[in-house]
């Protein structure tokens, strides 16, 4: 299973953008966003469950939505009202890190 994600670039504070993820051969079912920023260690920003429960890092709530599409084998991240810590690389996965990382997608969010 490859983890590819994309929709990342550079945006202005309060600015918008969505992420996605897709992966061949699987549905998603349980799945998170995970972001790292410059130094820092990798943190979890957002989970879905297979009965489309979300949960969401404090920093986040209230901007961000995490959603499943259909079919089941992308994963969407929408990101309003950026900030400039929010400026990290962004990852999925499952909520206990099952499938090798991908790459992940670059957010810089800059006036």
């Amino acid at each position: 299973v490859q983890l590819q994600a994309s929709g990342g670039g550079l945006v202005q504070p309060g600015g918008s953008l969505r992420l996605s993820c897709t992966a061949s051969g699987i549905y998603f079912n349980n799945m998170a966003w995970y972001r790292q920023a410059p130094g820092k260690q990798r943190e979890l920003v957002a989970t879905i469950t297979r009965g489309r429960n979300t949960d969401y890092a404090d920093s986040v709530k209230g901007r961000f939505t995490i959603s499943i599409g259909n079919p089941k084998n992308i994963l969407h991240l929408q990101m309003n009202s950026l900030k400039p810590e929010d400026t990290a690389v962004y990852f999925c996965n499952s909520p206990t890190m099952t499938y090798p990382w991908g790459q992940g997608t670059q957010v810089t969010v800059s006036s």
